[in-house]
């Protein structure tokens, strides 16, 4: 074992041990490069990427048409739908190793971008896009707009020919529906095997050309499906639902179409106050990435979320009025709406004045242990013991583990020490500026720690990640990391106090899946695991660096989106512990007087039931097929409510 600089990048030439290489960079791009991209399940040097998807931020000089202008679609490709708005600052991309070379060299196009962050390389995303835009053309709107009010959604397991979504014709109220898989499944650490079945666009629907990868459905093409197989005024769907490749329908619950549901399905005669504008709106939706639904630390979901909002965007008329909702998410990042996606979100909202709303979930992480938050004293020396996280690792997880560190701007002056569970003598002690990794004797990073001075991830302030290969692999050749505690001490050599946040980010299973993936966590003797009440939520006399607050998804923190937390649709008990679900973020905020990074969102702007009651968790909706209904729990079901509300509010 051994100490080693991270290397120079394979795809991007950067040396990202060379001085100031990883400042203002996306240290995630900087770990998949050291790894070789295996987190991303690209194996062996033949299978490296031949394109990267990013996201863009632009300078508030540049646009997007300046930026395609000032490039060439050999090295840098923009979907089309990205030039249907002027004055767009941010979009995706693919980007060959040419782009970097420019990147490096100061190519004209370098003025014109603030930061740019990895997404998912993957599949067909390494691909190069079979339409994007040229310099000096300008794409045309797609036919077939929405006039509005629209109601769009971006999920996963989405039942199109449900009874639910279909009006009284039997027609069905999706106009545009757009799935971004090429294939069906994929590879993916801990799954039994590896088949992919690639799609065919004479069931899945033709790629949509202003995106360049994916496959879309009009209405008139799922009618169509409809009326092949309903016989006797009886839709087979299960028949349907295989003739379309959307294998994932015949289980009988699916997170989308159930957050569908409750966003738009008819009440009928149980429910009569859901027989509203809602329930027979049109419908615009976008089936997220495969790798989306596997990898829920959320690597593709920048590029995939993007995507799609551009996509229901470009589908309605320049004066409709249009609701989205994304009941989706991740647990890292800023935490202050800087991020590269809400950035982007927000500005879309802009550019429409008002007539696009995007509602997200808070999250449901409150009782993971994901957090910390404390204020770090000035003036530590290095002997002195510091703050020390624990961050528990756990055994027999076949995906990487990740843990982010928030820094203020003012914090140039903090350092981090590492050690891995029974390894003292790996401790590894960083200042801002400086990253490494613990590699075998192989040469293959097991962990790294990577401190930028600056970073891409959000606008303000840094970001130190570190990264931890998985613990354990079907793969004989993988790298793997101890498990156990690992432990993480901040010293604060600063003349000021300096607040921190740290971050363990989302390693769960999605509904239905088998990654082998296991989230770990954060540990402290003083953080309250007792159950009894006052124990679910923090106490401001509490020591633990560990809260509650601050667990919030991190697509939910934007300026113009509109966050939604859990409640019990019945309360129990003594207030205000009883009103809401123990996994959301709560209005207010018990522990509102702790000291915060600038600009963090821990409240949720609006609540939603999302529990019926303290002992029926999660509320029933649609289920896969047509009159079948699920239970779920989360507040991705607050989510749609709102959204929901808020499309009656423009009928």
């Amino acid at each position: 074992m051994s100490w080693a600089p991270l290397p120079r990048g394979a795809f991007t030439g950067i040396d990202w041990s060379a001085p100031g290489a990883i400042d203002g960079m996306d240290p995630y791009l900087a770990w998949a490069e050291a790894d070789g991209f295996v987190g991303y399940h690209v194996h062996g040097e033949d299978d490296q990427p031949k394109w990267l998807p990013i996201v863009i931020g632009l300078r508030e000089c540049a646009d997007v048409r300046q930026l395609v202008d000032a490039s060439s679609s050999r090295w840098l490709q923009i979907p089309q739908v990205y030039l249907l708005i002027p004055g767009l600052r941010h979009c995706t991309a693919r980007v060959s190793k040419k782009f970097f070379e420019h990147w490096r060299n100061g190519h004209a196009m370098r003025a014109l971008i603030d930061r740019f962050e990895l997404g998912l390389p993957v599949e067909h995303h390494t691909q190069e896009l079979p339409h994007c835009c040229h310099p000096h053309e300008h794409p045309r709107p797609p036919k077939g707009r929405l006039r509005g009010p629209v109601l769009g959604l971006i999920d996963g397991g989405l039942a199109v020919a449900n009874a639910a979504f279909r009006d009284a014709r039997g027609r069905t109220r999706v106009k545009h529906f757009w799935r971004q898989d090429n294939h069906y499944g994929g590879a993916w650490p801990g799954t039994p095997d590896n088949k992919r079945v690639p799609l065919d666009p004479a069931r899945a629907g033709p790629e949509p050309r202003d995106l360049g990868y994916g496959h879309a459905l009009d209405a008139a093409a799922i009618d169509a499906a409809i009326a092949r197989y309903t016989h006797h005024r009886r839709l087979d769907e299960d028949a349907l639902y295989r003739h379309l490749q959307l294998w994932d329908l015949a289980r009988p619950v699916n997170h989308g179409t159930h957050v569908m549901g409750l966003a738009t399905a008819p009440g009928g005669l149980l429910n009569p106050q859901d027989n509203d504008f809602a329930s027979h709106c049109e419908l615009i939706a976008v089936q997220l990435d495969w790798a989306n639904v596997l990898d829920t630390s959320g690597g593709a979901m920048n590029v995939s979320v993007l995507d799609g909002l551009h996509y229901i965007v470009s589908r309605c008329a320049d004066d409709a009025a249009i609701v989205v909702n994304i009941s989706w998410g991740t647990l890292a990042g800023p935490h202050d709406g800087s991020s590269l996606l809400e950035a982007a979100m927000d500005e879309l909202v802009e550019r429409l004045d008002g007539r696009l709303q995007i509602t997200v979930p808070a999250g449901n992480g409150y009782q993971s242990r994901t957090h910390a938050n404390a204020e770090l004293p000035a003036g530590t020396r290095k002997k002195d013991s510091g703050l020390a996280l624990h961050w528990r690792v756990l055994p027999d997880d076949h995906t990487q583990s990740f843990l982010e560190i928030w820094l203020p701007d003012d914090a140039q002056d903090v350092s981090i020490t590492v050690q891995p569970p029974e390894r003292a003598a790996q401790v590894v002690t960083l200042a801002a500026g400086q990253s490494g990794m613990w590699t075998g004797e192989d040469g293959r990073p097991q962990w790294s720690l990577i401190y930028p001075r600056t970073t891409a991830l959000g606008a303000r302030g840094t970001c130190a990640l570190l990264a931890v290969e998985p613990t354990a692999s079907h793969d004989p050749e993988r790298a793997l990391a101890p498990f156990g505690r690992w432990t993480i001490t901040l010293r604060n050599g600063g003349r000021q106090p300096v607040v921190f946040d740290a971050y363990v980010e989302r390693d769960d299973v999605a509904l239905g899946m088998n990654t082998g993936a296991k989230q770990s966590s954060l540990e402290d003797v003083h953080y309250n695991t007792q159950g009894n009440l006052d124990g679910w939520v923090d106490q401001p006399g509490n020591p633990t660096p560990i809260r509650r607050s601050g667990v919030f998804n991190s697509l939910s923190t934007g300026r113009h989106t509109i966050a939604v937390g859990g409640t019990r649709a019945t309360d129990s008990g003594r207030a205000p512990l009883a009103h809401f679900a123990r996994y959301s973020p709560q209005k207010p905020e018990p522990d509102a007087a702790r000291a915060q990074r600038p600009d963090v969102r821990n409240v949720p702007q609006i609540l939603a039931s999302c529990d019926d009651n303290t002992a029926l968790w999660g509320v029933r909706s649609t289920g896969s097929l047509s009159g079948g209904t699920v239970r779920l729990a989360g507040t991705s079901s607050s989510a749609p409510r709102e959204a929901r509300r808020r499309l009656n509010a423009l009928k």
